[in-house]
C-alpha cells in the first residue's frame, strides 16, 4: 500500500472550478475505526450543494455522501469486519438502528463529517455495511443514498404492499430505483418526465404510466385521470415550488406525499385546504440507517436488482461530473470511478 492518498478537500468558498485533487499522508485506524480503500462513489444532488458552496462548510472539508470499497485496516476493537471486506459507507455514520435523533443524524458523510472524495478514508466501523454479492464497486456505491432513499420511502414511511399506485419525478437514480423496487414489490407506478425519449426508457424498465409534464401542465389531474379518479397512494416529490401542489393533488384521499429534497430555490405554497380537507399526510425524509441499508442489501439480491449507471467518471473530474448531472441529461446514477 502507497504512504499517500488522493483526496479532494473544499476550499474555503468552494465551486465547481476550485476542485482539485491533492495528496496526504494516509491516516491510521482508531479504536473502533476501519480504514477503507474507496474503490467507487456516486453523485446526489446533496454533493452539489456541498461542494458548489450552497451548504457552507468549513475549508478543508472532504465532500460526497457515498462510497464503495475494500477494508484494508482495522483499528483496536473492531471484531465484524475483516481485512479484504467489499463494504458500503453510510450517509448518517452513526445512525445504526431506530429512530432518526439528534444525535445519530449529527453527522453526514461529506457535510459535517468528511465523506468519500479520497482513495482513503477512517470510518467508524458501525457505519458499515456488506456489498451486495457480485455488485461491482460502482454499483454499491449508488446504493447507500439514492437506493436507501428509496427503500425506505416505499416500505418504512410509506408501508406500500401490492396493488398500491406511486408516483415518481423524472429518471434520476433515487426515481429508477424506486421504480425496481416497486415493481419487484407488486407497485403500480405513474412516472413524469419532460423527455419524450426519457419517457420511452422508462416505459422500457417497466413504468406502467408516462406523462410528459412539459407537454401536458394539467399532469396532476391526468394522474387522476388514470388512476380512474382516486389519486396515487404515494407521491415522491423533489421539484419544490415547481411541483408540491400538483403532487398533493396526485394524491387520493388519505394518501402520503413524501418530500427528500427539492431542486427548486422557491419555498412552495401549501395548499392548506386540499391537505386538510383530503387528509394528505405530508413528510419529509432523509436517507436511512445502517440497519435500513441491510435489509436493502438483502432484497436486491433476492430480487436480482441492479441500478442503471448513466456514466462514470474519475475522481479527478469530479466537476465535469456535477456538470453533467445539471445538464439533465442522465438517467440513472452518475458514478466516480477511483484509481
Amino acid at each position: 500500500m502507497t504512504d499517500t492518498r488522493s483526496i479532494i478537500r473544499l476550499a474555503a468558498q468552494p465551486s465547481l472550478d476550485t476542485i482539485a485533487v491533492t495528496q496526504e499522508p494516509i491516516p491510521a485506524p482508531g479504536r473502533g475505526e476501519v480504514l477503507l480503500r474507496v474503490r467507487a462513489s456516486s453523485l446526489n444532488y446533496h454533493d452539489y450543494l456541498v461542494v458548489a458552496g450552497f451548504i457552507p462548510q468549513p475549508a478543508g472539508r472532504v465532500p460526497m455522501s457515498d462510497g464503495a470499497g475494500e477494508v484494508v485496516a482495522l483499528g483496536e476493537g473492531v471484531e465484524h469486519w475483516r481485512v479484504g471486506d467489499r463494504v458500503m459507507g453510510a450517509f448518517f455514520p452513526d445512525w445504526v438502528g431506530g429512530a432518526p435523533t439528534d444525535a445519530n443524524n449529527a453527522a453526514i458523510s461529506g457535510e459535517t463529517a468528511d465523506g468519500f472524495a479520497a482513495s482513503h478514508v477512517v470510518v467508524p466501523a458501525h457505519s458499515l455495511t456488506a456489498m451486495p454479492a457480485d455488485w461491482s464497486f460502482a454499483e454499491a456505491a449508488t446504493l447507500p443514498c439514492a437506493g436507501l432513499t428509496a427503500w425506505r420511502a416505499l416500505t418504512v414511511e410509506g408501508r406500500l404492499a401490492a396493488g398500491a399506485t406511486i408516483l415518481l419525478p423524472g429518471s434520476g437514480g433515487l426515481s429508477l430505483y424506486m421504480l425496481q423496487i416497486a415493481r419487484a414489490l407488486g407497485i403500480g407506478t405513474i412516472m413524469i418526465s419532460s423527455s419524450d425519449e426519457k419517457l420511452a426508457a422508462l416505459k422500457a424498465m417497466g413504468a406502467d404510466v408516462l406523462i410528459n409534464y412539459r407537454a401536458n401542465p394539467d399532469w396532476a389531474l391526468t394522474v387522476r385521470d388514470r388512476t380512474g379518479g382516486r389519486g396515487v397512494d404515494l407521491a415522491l416529490d423533489i421539484g419544490g415550488q415547481s411541483t408540491f401542489a400538483k403532487s398533493v393533488a396526485a394524491c387520493r384521499m388519505g394518501g402520503h406525499l413524501i418530500v427528500v429534497g427539492t431542486t427548486s430555490n422557491g419555498v412552495p405554497d401549501l395548499p392548506l385546504r386540499d391537505v386538510v380537507m383530503r387528509h394528505i399526510r405530508i413528510g419529509g425524509m432523509a436517507v436511512g440507517s445502517v440497519a435500513h441499508l441491510a435489509e436493502l442489501v438483502d432484497f436486491v439480491e433476492r430480487h436480482d436488482l441492479r441500478p442503471h449507471i448513466d456514466r462514470s467518471f474519475p475522481l479527478a473530474e469530479l466537476g465535469a461530473a456535477f456538470r453533467h448531472q445539471l445538464s439533465g441529461q442522465h438517467m440513472g446514477k452518475i458514478v466516480l470511478a477511483y484509481p
